[in-house]
């Protein structure tokens, strides 16, 4: 069985030197790309890699804020990446499988891949499969400089505004630097479901659902919000009826 490699680091260049070199390696398969921190957290809980290439410094958040997004037990084996020596011993209090100092040369890696070849094997031998993703009990957002932890309660809404979403809590609001897709994928579909391209609401804010004109409808919150439930997007109506309690 081949070892599912993610490719992380906010450089297109840095990502094809990577390519490369992995793409030659016979024992392990490239599954996908991210060129930030909070794509990268969504795409490891999402796609379930085995070894993950991670750059430390990035948007939305560091290598090192990536890993702690994750339980320790499903952290894949991680290969730091990066031009900065620095964070060399906060990596291997993480466990990383090895440290890379930007510029490296094909032996390097190699190097790095053999002992993360070593990392995962050992890994199948003796960790049962996963268990099935559950609901986070918080997730760390970046805003305006600031790590903010936040409950799945606090957040009422999420709405998409360009490259950017803008939470809507019980507290307040949060715009982050952040897709729709990375930050659904994070809060999971457990208590919160996406009712048209731009918004996503969390199951127990929804108030009521009204019937609108030629056939559509119209979901409630329980602060007054009006948003338009997307058609392609009707299945999910069974499920705010069961989340909106009243």
């Amino acid at each position: 069985m081949k070892i599912r490699t993610l490719l992380v680091d906010d450089e297109p260049l840095a990502r094809e030197r990577l390519r490369t070199f992995v793409a030659a390696e016979p024992a392990f398969e490239i599954i996908g790309e991210c060129g930030s921190g909070t794509e990268a957290v969504a795409t490891i809980r999402r796609a379930t890699p085995d070894l993950v290439f991670l750059d430390m410094q990035m948007p939305g958040c560091d290598g090192l804020q990536v890993l702690a997004e994750l339980p320790e037990d499903r952290r894949p084996a991680v290969i730091f990446a990066t031009a900065h020596e620095r964070f060399a011993l906060d990596a291997f209090d993480v466990a990383a499988v090895d440290y890379l100092l930007k510029p490296f040369d094909r032996e390097r890696c190699q190097q790095a891949l053999r002992r993360a070849q070593d990392a995962v094997h050992r890994r199948r031998a003796a960790v049962p499969a996963p268990a099935p993703a559950v609901a986070p009990d918080r997730i760390t957002v970046k805003a305006d400089g600031r790590l903010v932890f936040l409950a799945p309660a606090e957040i009422v809404r999420v709405e998409a505004a360009d490259n950017y979403v803008m939470l809507h809590l019980t507290t307040g609001r949060l715009m982050l630097r952040e897709t729709m897709t990375a930050i659904e994928t994070r809060l999971g579909t457990q208590h919160f479901a996406r009712i048209n391209r731009s918004a996503l609401v969390q199951l127990d804010q929804v108030r009521e659902i009204q019937p609108a004109q030629h056939g559509d409808y119209t979901v409630v919150l329980r602060d007054g919000t009006k948003l338009p439930l997307s058609r392609t997007l009707r299945g999910s109506l069974a499920r705010f009826q069961a989340g909106a309690g009243g």
